[in-house]
């Protein structure tokens, strides 16, 4: 009877921060939505500033101008949310956590949401005013550059995903290194692979050209680097603990 109070306990309890997870989003989304039209502005800036003179952004669809600027809204919302949904999963998860597993898995989730919001301003400023002056210059000679606002909102969108979650490759491999599934030296080893695999993954996830594609590898490779260094020395406490004792 205990187990099961237990049990109905814990469902109730990710009940209530599943709960306070949403409310903090639409409560991020109340505050930002007067301001929906304006934010889609900026996030337009970079294409807007590489389109040729007289062109502009289009709305195929009749509900467009009205629903592209609240998608990126509620979207924008979570990742603004996010500190506090992670919060909630921390909550949820420590007390079934010891003390050296606390000591990591909390800056884990700093780390994990600094690098992520790393990742989309890397995309927004470095990336999308190369990309987007890139496809328009080698646009054919009489064809008017004219995106249309809810394609381009996918398409940044998928960016943003594509190199915030990237940027997470630090956090992987600490990971990885000490739960004890690798360790340093063995993927110091694995370095060729992962270089040519970071390539593959960055052809996969940005826009079929060379630009886009090393700006997301390049960084890749720079993360795994600097993960297999903070890993190595995370494999080396737990190597001087286990010694100790």
């Amino acid at each position: 009877m205990s187990e099961e109070n237990s049990l109905i306990s814990h469902l109730i309890e990710l009940r209530t921060r599943i709960l306070r997870a949403l409310l903090s989003v639409m409560l991020v989304f109340l505050c930002l939505a007067y301001f929906a039209n304006d934010l889609y502005q900026l996030l337009a800036e970079p294409l807007l500033k590489t389109l040729p003179d007289n062109a502009s952004m289009i709305a195929t669809d009749v509900a467009s101008p009205f629903f592209a600027p609240f998608k990126l809204t509620l979207v924008l919302s979570f990742f603004i949310a996010i500190p506090f949904v992670l919060y909630q999963v921390w909550g949820f998860v420590a007390p079934g956590l010891y003390r050296n597993e606390k000591k990591l898995v909390a800056p884990l989730l700093l780390s994990s949401t600094l690098l992520f919001y790393a990742g989309m301003a890397f995309a927004y400023f470095v990336v999308f005013p190369i990309a987007f002056a890139f496809f328009t210059s080698v646009a054919p000679e009489g064809v008017t550059v004219a995106t249309d606002i809810n394609s381009y909102l996918n398409f940044v969108l998928k960016l943003f995903f594509a190199f915030g979650m990237s940027f997470e490759i630090p956090v992987a491999i600490v990971l990885l290194c000490w739960t004890g599934i690798t360790d340093a030296d063995s993927l110091r080893q694995k370095r060729p692979y992962v270089v040519v695999a970071a390539f593959i993954v960055g052809m996969l996830l940005t826009p079929p050209d060379v630009i886009s594609q090393t700006l997301l590898a390049v960084p890749m490779w720079i993360l795994f680097e600097f993960g297999v260094i903070v890993g190595g020395i995370y494999s080396k406490k737990d190597d001087e603990d286990a010694s100790a004792e």
